[in-house]
């Protein structure tokens, strides 16, 4: 009988190492894009923010929590710094009727030019 040879037992089979004068892909440094690039591009990247509002935006916040058989709680907040909680059914109504009455009196939403000083 024959013997076979011995495989090797980790690893790939050897291959020809690469030649020290082969070509090898030369880097050069991406300054900017082709000519004519995002020229035809989207053009919602060129204009401006399509989702500017009507110079609306929100001033007071009343967050009332009422889960079923729960005792309900209130928060009223307002950019001025008022901050004010509730918790029980009569001190949420009465915060709520606050709240509201708030907006009248808000320096944020009230001009103060042209009124006499008290």
């Amino acid at each position: 009988m024959t013997t076979q040879p011995a495989l090797p037992l980790e690893g790939l089979p050897e291959t020809a190492p690469i030649p020290p004068d082969a070509p090898r892909p030369v880097r050069t440094a991406a300054v900017g894009a082709p000519k004519g690039v995002a020229r035809k591009g989207v053009l919602t990247a060129l204009r401006t923010d399509p989702h500017r509002g009507n110079g609306q935006y929100p001033i007071a916040w009343l967050h009332i929590c009422a889960p079923r058989g729960a005792i309900p709680t209130a928060t009223s907040k307002c950019a001025c710094g008022r901050d004010r909680s509730a918790i029980g059914k009569a001190r949420v109504l009465a915060l709520v009727d606050d709240h509201a009455a708030h907006r009248d009196l808000c320096p944020l939403r009230t001009p103060q030019e042209g009124r006499a000083a008290v």
